[in-house]
């Protein structure tokens, strides 16, 4: 009997994953049944509950992969003296994120926006994918941190703001720009990318009173 190799069992839960992620954008997490997504894999019950036990195991995942490959690439970034400037940085890592889900697409535009929104809404319902989400979240908002420190110790940034205050307003942006690609269509990177050159081209504003 022929060996199963590491690369096939690879692919074939890479194509389990992206099968549920198109599913869950396209219906929503409950509207989407794992007969839908056996469907959309064109794999059988066994092959698929071989690699997942349920929905809830399958979101999981996905969000479990899409934050790790983001937090390493702003852990890699923190580490660089100086970092990247925010604009580059953030355009490079969204970009790098959206190009690994660049081939799951509806109606000929990306799935990955309005599967960020369906997995918003089921954050009250799912105490697992929660904890999963709100791990993630700290982890990428200490990773900014960590960046707006290299920032300000290398005189680029303004030192009397908190570092944390700072992370929480560049992953809103992002956040806000993938919830606005779900809602009103994609747009590319850049955008993101040049607003927030313009904004920090602005001169310091006058102190507050």
């Amino acid at each position: 009997m022929a060996r199963v190799t590491q690369a096939h069992l690879d692919a074939r839960r890479r194509q389990i994953l992206d099968a549920a992620a198109l599913c869950f954008a396209r219906n929503g997490f409950h509207a989407t049944s794992m007969q839908d997504v056996l469907k959309e894999a064109d794999l059988s019950a066994g092959a698929v509950y071989r690699y997942f036990s349920g929905k809830e195991e399958l979101i999981t995942a996905i969000v479990s992969e899409v934050l790790g490959g983001v937090r390493a690439a702003f852990e890699e970034a923190a580490g660089q003296s100086p970092p990247p400037p925010p604009d580059r940085l953030v355009a490079a890592v969204l970009s790098r994120t959206l190009a690994l889900r660049e081939g799951l697409t509806l109606d000929g535009a990306p799935a990955f926006p309005r599967l960020v929104v369906q997995v918003w809404s089921e954050i009250p319902r799912n105490a697992e994918l929660a904890a999963v989400l709100g791990e993630g979240y700290s982890a990428v908002r200490a990773a900014w941190g960590r960046i707006v420190e290299g920032y300000q110790e290398a005189g680029t940034m303004r030192s009397d703001v908190p570092p944390d205050h700072v992370a929480r307003t560049m992953i809103a942006a992002v956040l806000g720009f993938i919830a606005q690609q779900s809602l009103f269509g994609p747009a590319p990177v850049e955008v993101l990318r040049d607003g927030l050159r313009a904004l920090m081209s602005m001169p310091d504003a006058e102190p507050e009173a």
